[in-house]
């Protein structure tokens, strides 16, 4: 069985939603940063999104030619659901409409690496209810919104989760993992 791992950015005060500008490149050097996100891609064989950030992305990364940091090359290399009722021609390379959380889960029990998902607060939100998430890795940037959606929805109960692993990085952001 493979682990659904999300992946969030996230402020202190724990707003994953990307408004009013908080999130853009760390300041200072972000080679360690990186380093750690290229190891969390060669551990994961599919990427798992809803329909707003899969567009978003599709909208975004193809078109950066000059892109340092690798990003781009895994997005349109990597496996790539999108969970979505609407979305019919996903038009980019080596992507999967997945219409419910049922293919999800059987997507999980298929054999391969991590499934990683990132933004996608709405899938995120049905993943965390219907208990399909085997890890958090939040990537915790030094700052506080005061609003904004958070990681976990109101209202919806959790077990606790155990702290598998921090790293700090020279910018200031921190990653913490945690497994329920």
């Amino acid at each position: 069985m493979r682990d659904l791992v999300v992946t969030e950015n996230i402020t202190v005060d724990g707003v994953i939603e990307a408004t009013d500008g908080w999130f853009g490149p760390a300041d200072g050097d972000m080679s360690d940063q990186l380093a750690e996100i290229k190891k969390q891609q060669d551990g994961a064989d599919a990427f798992l999104v809803g329909r707003q950030t899969f567009q978003d992305l599709r909208g975004y990364w193809p078109k950066q030619t000059d892109d340092e940091t690798g990003i781009s090359a895994y997005l349109d290399n990597v496996t790539k659901y999108v969970v979505s009722t609407s979305l019919q021609d996903p038009e980019w390379k080596n992507s999967t409409v997945l219409r419910d959380l049922a293919a999800v889960s059987a997507l999980k029990d298929a054999p391969g690496k991590d499934i990683v998902t990132t933004g996608s607060i709405d899938l995120v939100h049905q993943l965390i209810t219907a208990g399909l998430v085997d890890e958090f890795r939040l990537f915790t940037y030094p700052v506080v919104l005061g609003h904004g959606r958070r990681l976990f929805p109101a209202g919806v109960s959790f077990p606790t989760l155990r702290l598998v692993d921090t790293k700090t990085f020279k910018s200031g952001v921190t990653l913490t993992r945690y497994r329920p």
